[in-house]
């Protein structure tokens, strides 16, 4: 993943989040810091959103097992606290596929953004289990469910878009991803460990101002969606074509669904 695609999706990506479920969010006790790990950190783009958003210092553990991004992020000053406390931020290469029940000790809230599509279902159950050790609250952002559209559309666009789902939950690697089922695992997982779950549409909503964004993104989509179904490369290259020309003129946008998460412990139990 390229630092240049996660700062294209930034502002998409902040626009999308639904920023109501932090007022659900209970903080540390009082005096003590926030202590946020951010789980696939990417170049710390959570960080820059939530941080600003909450009250009191905080120390940032971010994770990612890209060395060059965690540079990344750690390059960029860390914003202030909603109250201008201090923002502390500290780095760990890790893959997060394999944390442990122990990875998340001492946390206060735990963080994601765009990761959970790209789990297996074993990966994401021994996730939930570490979340659950910490015993925590757990903000999983951008989630995506599936059924991108685009404006205006085209009968086409939908042969894409479940070519490009089913493209999600393929098998690379001996691992089958869950992509757009990876939501609802979520909600089942932290459910069954007896915790309360709130969630929210968060929604890409792209338009003329996200040109520079929908021009990296539509050749993606349907370059993923002939690698599921090569039968359908000959119609997409017409098909992108006249929406890259639609995308010049100021005239395509797009939705692409996600889904945000809030998971806590059950009442009482922090």
């Amino acid at each position: 993943m390229s630092s240049r695609w996660l700062r294209l999706r930034e502002p998409a990506d902040a626009s999308a989040r639904a920023s109501d479920l932090l007022r659900l969010v209970e903080g540390p006790a009082p005096g003590r810091p926030w202590v946020v790990h951010d789980l696939g950190c990417g170049d710390g783009s959570m960080l820059r959103w939530l941080a600003p958003r909450l009250p009191g210092p905080q120390h940032w553990v971010l994770h990612d097992r890209d060395p060059d991004l965690l540079r990344a992020a750690a390059a960029s000053p860390p914003p202030a606290s909603a109250d201008g406390a201090a923002v502390v931020v500290g780095t760990r290469q890790v893959d997060i596929t394999r944390l442990g029940t122990s990875g998340l000790a001492g946390a206060s809230l735990v963080t994601a953004s765009a990761l959970l599509d790209m789990f297996t279902a074993d990966e994401l159950e021994r996730l939930v289990a570490s979340c659950v050790a910490a015993g925590c609250p757990v903000l999983l952002t951008l989630t995506v469910t599936g059924g991108a559209r685009l404006v205006p559309p085209d009968p086409f666009d939908a042969v894409l878009a479940a070519a490009f789902d089913d493209h999600q939950r393929r098998t690379t690697g001996g691992r089958t991803l869950l992509g757009p089922d990876a939501a609802p695992a979520a909600v089942r997982a932290f459910a069954a460990a007896g915790w309360r779950v709130e969630t929210r549409p968060a929604p890409w909503r792209l338009g003329p101002e996200h040109r520079a964004l929908l021009a990296e993104w539509l050749p993606g989509w349907v370059r993923a969606a002939c690698e599921q179904r090569p039968e359908l490369a000959e119609a997409a290259a017409a098909h992108l074509a006249r929406r890259t020309a639609e995308l010049h003129a100021g005239g395509l946008g797009a939705t692409v669904p996600h889904l945000d998460l809030l998971a806590r412990p059950p009442a009482g139990n922090r």
